[in-house]
């Protein structure tokens, strides 16, 4: 099963189950889910492939789905609310497709049910590159990251996926798969069924990652489901804006 973190304690709200996006891990969103745990039994998992989580080959949404749903199964009493940023919202929306019974409201964070003409296979590359037999300090890693990943933003990011031990640095993340898996985790799975549930979309306002274009696709699939914006915010809502994140996640929580 994968590895996770709980926070808090069970409050007789529903838990709240958190999926990370691609190249992060439970831990990036311990300051979150803190905020969140006031209010509720909160757990973080490392999805597959990522951080202290198993490796596997396939890292497709419908395995990712069913990863999930054996969490909630096993360790949030059957059924939880469900928030998932990127990757990681593509996953609980294949959750609540092909599972319903197991998600009640369902948070999805910047990301829609629809095929990206980007990839991300170039951050792959430049991980694998990274000759890490001379990497003793993240910093190391920052500056022999430079000339391919320049934006000093997401080599932070990246770099939290770097193990530092005794025995050397190691990436916490299976590139070999999601280097291999790339093209279906930038598409999404053509899945049957409709989610019924009430679900939000929390979208960037700066973002360009939830188009008008996909509003069909959003409400064919997700009826019950409403958009809303965070002005000035980019694609990653709960690093830039935690405070209105966590607002706007517990309002739809609670009505």
């Amino acid at each position: 099963m994968l590895n996770l973190i709980r926070h808090g304690q069970p409050t007789g709200a529903p838990p709240l189950v958190i999926a990370h996006g691609l190249f992060g891990s439970a831990r990036n969103w311990n300051a979150v889910a803190r905020r969140f745990a006031a209010r509720r039994e909160t757990l973080v998992v490392d999805m597959r492939n990522h951080g202290e989580s198993f490796r596997d080959p396939v890292h497709s949404y419908e395995a990712m789905a069913g990863d999930l749903a054996a969490v909630i199964a096993a360790e949030a009493g059957g059924r939880a609310d469900v928030l998932g940023h990127s990757m990681g919202g593509k996953a609980a929306m294949a959750l609540a497709l092909t599972a319903p019974e197991r998600v009640g409201r369902l948070v999805v964070d910047d990301i829609a049910p629809v095929r990206y003409g980007h990839s991300q296979i170039g951050y792959v590359r430049a991980m694998e590159a990274l000759d890490l037999s001379g990497v003793r300090r993240r910093s190391d890693a920052d500056a022999a990251l430079a000339a391919s990943v320049p934006e000093p933003g997401v080599r932070a990011f990246l770099i939290q996926s770097l193990a530092l031990t005794q025995e050397g640095a190691a990436w916490k993340l299976n590139l070999d798969a999601l280097g291999d898996q790339m093209p279906g985790i930038m598409d999404f799975p053509d899945l049957p069924g409709r989610f019924e549930g009430q679900t939000l979309f929390l979208v960037g306002g700066a973002s360009d990652y939830v188009r008008d274009a996909h509003r069909p696709e959003i409400e064919a699939r997700f009826p019950a489901a409403r958009i809303e914006a965070l002005p000035g915010v980019g694609h990653w809502l709960h690093a830039e804006a935690p405070e209105a994140f966590v607002a706007a996640v517990e309002a739809f929580l609670a009505e």
